[in-house]
């Protein structure tokens, strides 16, 4: 449920702040001094832009019927936000501008509405684009190369059959390319655009069953290693689960079974749980990390058997596990990453397709 206003200021999704140069923000953000880099003109990419039903849920607690539809997707340039000061993890991102409008397709008036929250452009691994918001009133907004949709707001209320058109701004990492466009739809769904051109791969991105070596720690937080093998991601039904108690909005889910084999490449004994270190991420840049079902003593689930919890894995031995992630439906794997822990860890990420490996 949504129930956030446009922000009046310059902000960006998981309460990342931009401050406006020269407008005094809390901090007393200054002018940066010399000259400022040319204008890049906004290169429009080709995009599926069909118009689809989703909803909206308000303050009211109500969800509210709209038609959505991508119209324009365009790549800016890191020079397009010279006059915004950006926190230093988003420095040397790349803008993209989405541009969407919105109907109304209920029977009443609409307030609070605010459908560009739900949307995000994703790269081609699944990583989601950061959201980010400006001033409106920014008088320097006409000095950069922001588009002129992106620095105007939408309407916030519409009556019955009424439609609005609003830009967001979301930043990428240099070289990662936008795979999609996706509305996470309050009803539980998730509506999807596909974005034409996009690459297949991307930049630190392995391909799907590629061993590669992973950091972890033993049960006594010593930094361990292991070589891991993505084997397959396979589509589950809920028919599965029928023997747990699921929550109602896990019933409009859909399991996907991760297998990987590891192989302890370290000198301690490990826990055969290393897929605790998963996340599952979908194409919309939702992601899943291991779901846990309480099952003490059963048959647990057999198109997903577990690894035996009280046999340690042993230096040079190996293990196969399987856990199982939800994603939203018509919203696939994108890409699996192993999060890791100890010195030196970082993660691993490889690209996802469900069934493949089969």
């Amino acid at each position: 449920m949504r129930g956030r206003g446009r922000i009046a200021g310059a902000m960006g999704a998981g309460a990342l702040m931009l401050l406006a140069v020269g407008c005094g923000g809390a901090s007393g953000a200054k002018a940066k001094p010399g000259a400022s880099p040319a204008v890049v003109p906004a290169k429009p990419l080709p995009m599926e832009s069909a118009a689809r039903t989703g909803t909206w849920t308000g303050s009211d607690h109500k969800a509210h019927p709209l038609r959505l539809k991508p119209t324009r997707l365009a790549a800016g340039h890191p020079s397009d936000l010279a006059h915004i000061r950006l926190d230093d993890n988003l420095k040397g991102l790349v803008p993209y501008y989405l541009t969407v409008s919105y109907t109304n397709t209920g029977k009443g008036t609409v307030s609070e509405l605010y459908p560009e929250r739900n949307f995000s452009v994703n790269g081609v691994d699944g990583q989601a684009g950061e959201q980010l918001s400006l001033f409106r009133t920014n008088p320097l907004a006409t000095g950069n190369g922001l588009p002129p949709e992106c620095q105007e707001s939408g309407k916030a209320t519409l009556a019955a059959g009424e439609t609005s058109a609003v830009c967001q701004i979301f930043m990428l990492p240099k070289g990662l390319k936008p795979g999609n466009v996706s509305y996470k739809d309050d009803g539980g769904g998730t509506l999807l655009w596909q974005i034409g051109g996009a690459q297949q791969g991307a930049a630190g991105v392995l391909p799907p069953h590629q061993p590669a070596d992973v950091v972890t720690t033993d049960s006594d937080r010593r930094t361990a290693t292991a070589l891991a093998t993505p084997k397959n991601i396979r589509t589950g039904s809920l028919d599965d689960l029928s023997r747990f108690d699921l929550r109602a909005e896990e019933k409009q889910l859909v399991p996907y079974y991760v297998t990987v084999v590891y192989r302890n490449t370290g000198r301690y004994d490990l826990l055969p749980s290393l897929n605790d270190s998963l996340t599952l991420t979908g194409v919309s840049g939702r992601q899943a990390q291991k779901m846990t079902l309480l099952d003490i003593g059963g048959p647990g689930v057999p198109q997903c058997p577990e690894s035996v919890p009280h046999k340690m894995l042993k230096p040079g031995a190996t293990v196969t596990e399987c856990t199982i992630h939800m994603l939203p439906k018509g919203d696939p794997p994108a890409s699996l990453t192993f999060e890791g822990s100890g010195d030196g860890a970082r993660p691993v990420s490889w690209r996802a397709t469900a069934d493949d490996g089969k």
